[in-house]
């Protein structure tokens, strides 16, 4: 980098569940590398996503949301989360403006007085909420723990998102350009096809599939005039596999289409998407399957 007042490094984003992490990473690095869901638990692995101006270059990890784990797959993805905070330059943790700090919030600050690097409070949702219920939301965070800078934005709209990367850029290092300036994921493709598959599910599925549901993907070729991807979605149950079939595959074909258009848009060519759906009982709770379907130890 010619620059010699280059800044670099690298930011955690943490918080509870669904507080619009996935979404404040897509509109960072301007492309869709983190699923969004409405449901929680969405983010399983700490997805990296690379912001590089003249200035700077800002790698974000998003990490899971920080819960109380219920299985092998709950404990993989509250150690991925933890993991995060003792390797970055800088921690954004991020609430919601729409919810009260809970006991979530309150377990999550307890993890954050340990770290020594600096910690910015970011309120997201903001765009929901009155500007005259701001100041009661930064009240009862401050109390809680020396915040480097607090930064109200929506992360959807993007109000305030600017102000936060160009504070960001000030605190970060000095340091080496770590990714070519077109690179906004760390992630192989295979990752993100299976993840863009998964947020599909998520998205037109009910309450009982979230959580049990995984992607493998089985191939993927380049034939020239287009890509061939074949892909199986894992379920836990009979019941959940009918439902993502749907009647006379009527289910399984729009997750299709949909995910289809998003590969296409990763990729950059046609693409011929095959898709399966198979039965694993218990595949969450065993640590074989986890590093099959993507989630492996050395990630955390």
């Amino acid at each position: 980098m010619d620059n010699p007042n280059f800044h670099s490094g690298f930011v955690a984003i943490v918080g509870r569940p669904n507080v619009g992490k996935s979404t404040l990473l897509n509109r960072v690095v301007g492309q869709k590398v983190a699923i969004m869901s409405d449901k929680a638990q969405t983010t399983r692995n700490k997805i990296q996503g690379v912001y590089t101006t003249d200035e700077s270059q800002i790698v974000f990890i998003d990490t899971p949301g920080i819960h109380k784990p219920q299985n092998k797959l709950g404990d993989f993805m509250m150690n991925s989360a933890l993991s995060a905070l003792n390797e970055v330059d800088a921690v954004l943790f991020m609430v919601n403006a729409t919810e009260r700090r809970g006991a979530g919030d309150n377990f999550i600050i307890d993890q954050l007085k340990t770290v020594k690097k600096p910690i910015f409070l970011v309120i997201n949702k903001i765009d929901e909420i009155s500007p005259d219920d701001l100041f009661p939301i930064i009240e009862q965070y401050k109390e809680a723990l020396p915040f480097t800078d607090i930064f109200p934005i929506s992360a959807l709209q993007g109000n305030n998102v600017t102000e936060l990367l160009t504070k960001l850029t000030e605190t970060l290092p000095e340091g080496p350009q770590y990714y070519p300036e077109d690179q906004v994921t760390d992630h192989p493709e295979r990752f993100i096809i299976s993840e863009l598959i998964r947020e599909k599910v998520l998205q037109l599925t009910r309450q009982e599939i979230p959580h049990s549901v995984a992607v493998y993907i089985e191939k993927i070729a380049d034939e020239g005039d287009k890509v061939h991807v074949q892909a199986t979605i894992i379920v836990e149950r009979d019941g959940q596999k009918g439902i993502v079939i749907g009647k006379q595959g009527s289910m399984l074909k729009k997750i299709g289409t949909l995910a289809r258009k998003d590969i296409e848009n990763l990729l950059g060519s046609k693409v011929y998407l095959e898709l399966w759906v198979k039965v694993v009982p218990r595949w969450r709770d065993k640590a074989s399957l986890l590093q099959s379907y993507g989630y492996r130890k050395n990630d955390y």
